[in-house]
């Protein structure tokens, strides 16, 4: 006869392991790990036809389809080195008239989708934005493929989300599915796949939502590889640090990394801001910009494409210093009038080309100064390259990851860490956001700001307001303090003139006529529902 505590011992697991599964199934959370999978084979797939398309777009005036941009570029005329970008443009500006933003899309979108409710990323749109941005690569716009390709993997991903009809957070789960899918698929970087999309995408790490992000990244790596190959995206030779007496260059190669990247983001954004007070028909700013890029690849013709053929260069230390140099203003240049002429391009491949050049620089200069200390100058072009990246796109974690599994390097992290981490915080102190963050706030979203401030952004009164009974005798509003809300008012509206007033309820009128109340605002239910979606948040960053 066994003892009472081991009979009793399967109905104790029964209980104890019954309401985990419940509360697994209830959340839907099987259903949500098949949708990551199809979505990254989706994902996948789009990536692959997106990266083909450049490489067809490329073939037509390079005649040929790889990224050895620049070796091609020497065995063709120069008339089609310099008027390709511009009839890449021609096409470009005609097909962005049929875009309502009249621009391509790109990780910013994808992040006010994320954080604004309501905001969605239509599928149209989507893809017709991936194949303006194939085509703006193909022809030889300097700028990256990595921000076209995230917007088109969360747009895939939220068109399943919007068919499959789960739960909000499973919507920006599977968002996040779609970025990381994307990332691991173009840069095989499955590991800083993951990362960034809870770093920059969701903008936090959720255990529930880790597995199918993982799930996404996973499939589209193996696939990826499959297509493209085990091959890294740089070939690096072996680096090793000479002396811990060097960490204080690495420390001053962050710094300086730092000051390349501001200054970088402030060309993207002085660029576009000039290019807007310019009046030009549409159609014809990718044009006059694309024969302004040409201009100067027939020069260099390092800055032209995403430039990953002059990276892996600066990474060999088979550049000069002058060269080194030179590229760093002309790679800024040629990339800031691509995006400021609404060519299709992403900022990564630009960000990685600047800091591989900024570091070879600083390892040659190092390496003349102290001989017997410093480490091969193309050392200093690994770190440089992901210190540059980290400060431009605000994700230290994800970017150190990237350009481990970039290069295939990992014997260098601590050195990796520590330059990327100075370069961050210089950006932030001096700067105060990210690339992308500062593309949302010109559109009026402090993503930095918190989730309250989203909270109070976005929420409308008509979210939460108590129409009249339509029975009623129609009520006209007369109050000479203006204090009635309209639908469209924004949450944070409303709690002011609640409390400027001192009311506890505020007539809600007519959008168009302005006196005619059809519901009511009241306090109580306006905080309660500030409160609730505070609670949905922290319960989705924390599950």
């Amino acid at each position: 006869m066994l003892p009472e505590y081991i009979r009793s011992l399967p109905r104790q697991i029964r209980l104890w392991v019954t309401p985990n599964i419940r509360s697994f199934i209830d959340e839907k959370q099987p259903r949500l790990w098949l949708l990551s999978l199809a979505g990254g084979l989706a994902v996948t797939i789009a990536a692959i036809i997106f990266r083909e398309l450049i490489g067809f777009v490329q073939l037509a005036w390079l005649h040929d389809s790889s990224e050895k941009v620049i070796s091609a570029a020497r065995k063709v005329p120069w008339y089609m080195i310099v008027f390709a970008p511009a009839a890449g443009g021609l096409v470009v500006g005609q097909m962005l008239r049929f875009l309502p933003q009249r621009r391509t899309l790109a990780v910013a979108d994808v992040i006010e989708a994320r954080a604004v409710s309501g905001k969605r990323l239509g599928f149209r749109e989507g893809i017709y934005s991936a194949v303006i941005s194939a085509i703006s690569l193909g022809s030889g716009a300097s700028a990256g493929r990595e921000g076209p390709i995230i917007h088109l993997g969360a747009t895939l991903s939220a068109a399943i989300a919007r068919n499959s009809k789960m739960p909000s957070w499973c919507d920006r789960t599977l968002l996040g599915c779609g970025v990381a899918a994307a990332i691991s698929a173009s840069f095989n970087a499955p590991i800083a796949g993951v990362l960034f999309a809870h770093e920059v995408i969701l903008g936090h790490y959720s255990l529930r939502s880790f597995v199918p992000i993982v799930i996404s990244s996973s499939v589209a790596a193996i696939v990826s590889r499959n297509w493209f190959g085990e091959v890294v995206t740089f070939t690096v030779p072996h680096y090793t640090v000479v002396s811990y007496w060097e960490f204080p260059g690495f420390a001053l190669l962050g710094i300086i990394s730092a000051i390349v990247a501001i200054s970088f983001q402030f060309s993207l954004f002085s660029t576009d801001f000039l290019a807007r007070k310019v009046t030009m028909p549409l159609w014809l700013r990718p044009v006059v910009g694309g024969l302004m890029v040409g201009c100067i690849g027939y020069f260099l013709p390092q800055v032209l494409g995403v430039g990953y053929e002059a990276t892996d260069e600066a990474l060999w230390g088979r550049l000069s210093l002058a060269m080194l140099l030179i590229l760093i203003v002309a790679k800024t240049a040629a990339t800031s009038i691509t995006l400021a002429s609404r060519f299709g391009g992403g900022i990564f491949s630009p960000s990685l080309y600047l800091g591989a050049m900024t570091g070879g620089a600083y390892g040659i200069i190092a390496a003349s100064a102290f001989p017997g200390l410093a480490s091969s100058p193309a050392l200093y072009s690994f770190l440089g390259m992901g210190a540059v990246v980290g400060a431009v796109l605000g994700a230290p974690i994800s970017t150190t990851l990237i350009v481990f599994e970039l290069t295939g390097g990992y014997e260098l992290s601590i050195a990796l860490l520590l330059t990327v981490a100075i370069a961050h915080g210089i950006n932030q102190a001096i700067h105060g956001h990210s690339y992308f963050n500062w593309q949302l706030e010109m559109r009026g979203i402090f993503v930095q700001a918190g989730p309250q401030h989203i909270v109070v952004s976005n929420v409308k009164v008509m979210d939460f307001m108590t129409p009249v009974n339509p029975d009623d005798e129609p009520v006209e509003y007369d109050d000479e303090r203006g204090m009635a809300l309209k639908p469209t008012d924004t949450l944070d509206k409303a709690l002011r003139s609640f409390d400027i007033g001192g009311s506890s309820r505020l007539p809600v009128v007519d959008e168009k006529e302005g006196t005619h109340i059809i519901a009511w605002a009241t306090h109580v239910k306006a905080l309660a529902y500030f409160n609730k979606r505070l609670i949905d948040v922290a319960k989705e960053e924390h599950l």
